[in-house]
């Protein structure tokens, strides 16, 4: 499975979840509903299916409603998960970037400027993902950095090396 290192372990490879396509480094939105829809709008698989993006766009507005997916630090991990059964087969992760910050809700009443969008198939993997992302953002010279990308490539070589450190 494409992200995950082996089967039958809970090792999760991020740069192998994340691709071109899905990372934005110049989100236009200036609120979390319309962040939410430009990000929904990065993931390839649901570029000819409007149902499931509506589909997603709800579970996440679901998931904010109970408590903000804002941590800190100028992060937002928006994520649902079992919200599109059936229709990812695997893991899809978009990145996305605010340069102005945009008002998430999160604890520390920072606006978040880094976006990663989580659309898993089952928990298990939703799980070991946000885990995983939770873990390896703690690392403020990583954010530093994809504050500074420049292009996607960048988004993922940066993910790769910090992932190769952890």
């Amino acid at each position: 499975m494409r992200g995950m290192s082996n089967p039958g372990t809970s090792a999760v490879v991020l740069s192998q979840l994340l691709s071109l396509p899905s990372i934005k480094l110049a989100l236009a939105s200036a609120a979390r509903d319309e962040v939410l829809l430009e990000l929904i709008a990065q993931i390839p698989q649901l570029v000819e299916q409007p149902d499931a993006r509506q589909r997603l766009f709800t579970a996440l507005l679901e998931r904010e409603r109970l408590h903000s997916t804002g941590i800190g630090d100028g992060i937002a991990l928006p994520h649902a998960h079992n919200a599109l059964a059936g229709v990812v087969d695997q893991p899809v992760i978009v990145f996305g970037r605010s340069v102005r910050g945009i008002s998430y809700g999160a604890v520390d009443g920072k606006p978040a400027r880094l976006f990663f969008l989580l659309v898993a198939p089952s928990v298990t993997q939703h799980l070991a993902i946000l885990a995983r992302i939770s873990r390896l953002l703690r690392d403020l010279k990583l954010r530093e950095q994809l504050l500074l990308a420049e292009k996607p490539e960048q988004v993922i070589t940066l993910i790769r090396e910090a992932e190769a450190r952890m």
